[in-house]
C-alpha cells in the first residue's frame, strides 16, 4: 500500500512537523506550502460559487484564521490586482492575526509571492499590483469610499460597533462580477450574528475545536474536561450560537451559576420519567436527580432515550435506577397509564413506581421548579446540553421554543424535583405502585 508522505506529516505534532520543513530546501517548501489543502480539514474548504457571504461559525483553534487567509491567498492568485478589506474588531487584532499572525496572510504566502506589509498604511501589497487594507469595526466610517472585490471579516461577534461596520463594508463590495465576503468568528448571541446568518446567499460552516487534527490532545482533552457540555464550551470550543429566549423560565446565566462538579452525600435519589407518545422522533425523557444532605437538589443524569420501543426505553429507566441506587421513579401517566406501569415493571419488577397523571400544561408544572432554580436550591452536577436547552425554551405563559417537538427531558426533570424537593405539587394526581 503506497504512503501519503504529506498526511503523515500533517498529523505530526507541530514541533516534528516544524523539524521536517525545516530541513527542505526551497523548491521543496515552495511545493509544500502549495498543497496546504492536504493539511486541511473538510471545514477549511471554501465552497463553491454561488454564495456572497460565506460565514465559519467555530470553536477556538479549528482553524478558521488559516482557512480566511488561505482564501483570500487564492484570490490573490486568481484575480489580478484584486482589491481586499480585511476587517478585524479593532485595528490592532487584525493586524496582530488576519496580518502577522501564525496562520495570517504573510506567513500562509508561498515563498515566490512576496507580499510586503506596511503597518503606516495598513495596507498589505503584492507585486502583481493586488492590495488588502485593514480596517477596525471600531471605526466604521473608514469604510467608507473604498471599493472592494472581497473581503474578510474576523471575530464578527466582538465587534462593538458591527451593524455600522457591516452595513459599510457592505457598500463598498461592488468590484468584480461576483464580489464576497468570508466571516471567521467564533459565535456569540448577538444581533449582528443573527443578521449575518440570516442574510441571501449565506453559505455556514459550523465546526467545533475537535475537528483541527493538528491540536495537541492534551489540549483537547483539557478542555473538554473543564468546559465540555457547558454554555461557554458548546459557544467556544463547539461553534454553537447560544440563545436564550425572551421570557423563559430558565436562562443560561441561572444554570450556568449553579453549575458543580460534585456533590455532597445525598437522602434519596428519585428518576422522572416522561414516555413518549409512540415510537418515533420523541425521546422518552429519563433523569436522576438527588437530594444532597444540604437539603438542596442535584441532578445527576440525563439517561433520555429517543425512537426507543416501550421495552427498550423502560430497560433504560431501570438502568438509570440500577446505577444510582435510586429509590423512586416518577413517571407521568398521561399516555397511557395502565402501559407505562406494565413497561416499567416488566423491565424491572422491584421498580418503585408512583404514575402521575398531569392535569396542568407542562409550562405551568416547570414554573415551581424554576423557582427553585432561580433561589440557588438545584445544581447540575456536570452538564446536560439536551437537557439544558430544552428548559430554556420553556416560555412563561405556556410555549416552547427548544429543540424538537416537546421538551420531554425538561419534563422528566420536573417530575422528579417536584417529588424530591415539592412534594408532589402542581395538581397532579399520583398512585403509587
Amino acid at each position: 500500500m503506497s504512503r501519503d508522505l504529506l498526511m503523515e506529516l500533517a498529523l505530526k505534532p507541530p514541533r516534528e512537523r516544524q523539524f521536517v520543513f525545516d530541513q527542505l530546501s526551497t523548491p521543496h517548501k515552495i511545493e509544500l506550502a502549495g498543497r496546504w489543502y492536504k493539511f486541511a480539514h473538510k471545514g477549511q474548504f471554501w465552497p463553491g460559487d454561488s454564495w456572497r457571504v460565506w460565514l465559519i461559525r467555530a470553536g477556538r483553534g479549528f482553524g478558521k484564521t488559516r482557512a480566511g487567509a488561505e482564501w483570500v491567498s487564492q484570490k490573490v492568485r486568481d484575480i489580478p490586482g484584486v482589491r481586499i478589506a480585511l476587517v478585524g474588531a479593532t485595528f490592532e487584532e487584525a493586524r496582530r492575526v488576519m496580518v502577522e499572525g501564525p496562520s495570517g496572510l504573510l506567513a500562509v504566502a508561498r515563498l515566490n509571492e512576496h507580499p510586503e506589509w506596511k503597518p503606516t498604511r495598513g495596507e498589505v501589497r503584492w507585486p502583481d499590483g493586488a492590495c488588502a487594507t485593514v480596517y477596525s469595526a471600531d471605526s466604521p466610517e473608514g469604510l467608507r469610499g473604498p471599493e472592494h472585490h472581497i473581503a474578510w471579516c474576523d471575530e464578527l461577534a466582538k465587534w462593538r460597533r458591527g451593524d455600522a461596520a457591516w452595513d459599510n463594508l457592505m457598500m463598498t463590495m461592488r468590484l468584480g462580477d461576483q464580489p464576497k465576503v468570508v466571516v471567521t468568528t467564533t459565535p456569540r448571541p448577538n444581533a449582528l450574528m443573527k443578521r449575518v446568518r440570516n442574510g441571501p446567499d449565506v453559505e455556514e460552516t459550523v465546526g467545533r475545536t475537535v475537528d483541527n487534527l493538528h491540536l495537541p490532545l492534551s489540549f483537547l482533552d483539557a478542555m473538554q474536561a473543564n468546559y465540555g457540555g457547558t454554555a461557554l464550551g458548546r459557544q467556544e470550543l463547539d461553534g454553537d450560537l447560544i440563545q436564550d429566549v425572551a421570557g423563559a423560565l430558565w436562562t443560561r446565566a441561572v444554570i450556568e451559576a449553579a453549575r458543580v462538579a460534585s456533590m455532597p452525600a445525598v437522602r434519596r435519589i428519585v428518576v422522572g420519567v416522561d414516555p413518549p407518545a409512540g415510537v418515533g422522533g420523541d425521546a422518552c425523557g429519563i433523569v436522576a436527580v438527588a437530594l444532597g444532605e444540604d437539603d438542596r437538589g442535584y441532578v445527576i443524569e440525563d439517561a433520555s432515550i429517543v425512537g426507543a420501543t416501550p421495552e427498550v426505553w423502560a430497560a433504560a429507566v431501570a438502568a438509570c435506577v440500577a446505577r444510582h441506587g435510586a429509590d423512586h421513579v416518577v413517571a407521568e401517566a398521561n399516555q397511557g397509564g395502565a402501559m407505562v406501569q406494565s413497561v416499567l415493571l416488566a423491565a424491572e419488577d422491584t421498580l418503585p413506581v408512583s404514575l402521575v397523571h398531569a392535569s396542568r400544561g407542562k409550562v405551568a408544572r416547570a414554573e415551581p421548579v424554576a423557582t427553585l432554580y432561580r433561589r440557588g436550591r438545584v445544581s447540575h452536577v456536570g452538564a446536560f446540553p439536551g437537557l439544558e436547552d430544552e428548559l430554556c425554551g420553556l416560555v412563561t405563559g405556556g410555549g416552547y421554543e427548544g429543540p424538537g417537538r416537546s421538551p420531554d427531558r425538561a419534563d422528566a426533570l420536573v417530575w422528579a424535583l417536584t417529588e424530591l424537593m415539592l412534594g408532589r405539587r402542581g395538581k397532579a394526581s399520583v398512585r403509587t405502585v
